[in-house]
């Protein structure tokens, strides 16, 4: 459902994205983690097409990114860090803003007002996005990924700042939309969550893949049986910290 392949991003000269190349299949969710610029924000901005990579190719469903960007982007919901909705507009109106953008009008109605009982912003329908709490932008961002019909979910810390019912409900989520077929690719720093949430996680570390697979396959690489995910990634990355620094410098 989303490939990547040989994706590289270079800002200024420098490599934030270098080569990075994983799948990620319908009816799975799969956690990106790495340390902080690892490439992860970088990388999913790219299949989103706010970045245009530097090389590489990214297909999502049966659709390049390159090729058929429309097409492509139909396909996709994204749930960013930090949300940046348009001040002006009322919660309600964000949702049939993107209803109308992704041609599920005639869902909209129902929907909506699903979402906004689930995420308990019932209340706050009219109100302008600008001025929501934190908390409460995120769950717009949330219910507007929700409202049409994606296939593939790319989760940019989706739970920051989102309260601890909120929460629940987005894992809810998402383990549904896994259930039904559909492709999640989720970035956090929430390894705990993280080793409850996805079936198998993606390792970068300086813009580069470090390691993939299920928890149980990353515990016997690393030599570390009955490990937590969190033991497991700190050591995967301390160790390939140390080999990049024990590397020459090129003269």
């Amino acid at each position: 459902m989303l490939i990547i392949e040989n994706l590289v991003k270079s800002f200024k000269g420098f490599r934030a994205v270098d080569g990075v190349s994983f799948r990620v299949e319908p009816g799975e969710i799969v956690g990106l983690l790495g340390p902080n610029g690892a490439g992860k924000t970088t990388t999913l901005r790219c299949i989103t097409g706010i970045l245009k990579p530097d090389s590489g190719r990214i297909q999502v469903g049966e659709y390049d990114l390159a090729r058929d960007e429309t097409s492509a982007k139909r396909l996709l919901a994204f749930i960013p860090e930090l949300p940046n909705p348009y001040e002006l507009l009322t919660v309600r109106e964000h949702m049939k803003l993107i209803a109308m953008c992704y041609g599920t009008l005639n869902l909209y109605e129902e929907r909506a007002q699903q979402l906004l009982e689930r995420y308990e912003l019932k209340d706050k329908a009219n109100t302008l996005a600008g001025t929501l709490s934190k908390g409460m932008k995120q769950k717009l961002a949330v219910m507007c990924a929700l409202v049409h019909d994606a296939k593939v979910f790319l989760c940019d810390e989706p739970l920051m700042g989102i309260d601890p019912k909120g929460q629940y409900t987005l894992k809810s989520d998402l383990m549904r939309l896994r259930d039904e077929g559909c492709a999640i690719l989720v970035s956090t720093h929430q390894l705990d969550t993280a080793e409850r949430l996805c079936d198998r996680v993606i390792i970068m570390h300086k813009g580069r893949v470090l390691t993939e697979g299920t928890l149980e396959s990353l515990r016997q690489y690393a030599q570390m049986e009955h490990s937590t995910l969190e033991e497991v990634f700190l050591r995967l990355t301390e160790e390939s910290e140390q080999e990049l620094t024990a590397e020459p410098t090129p003269s």
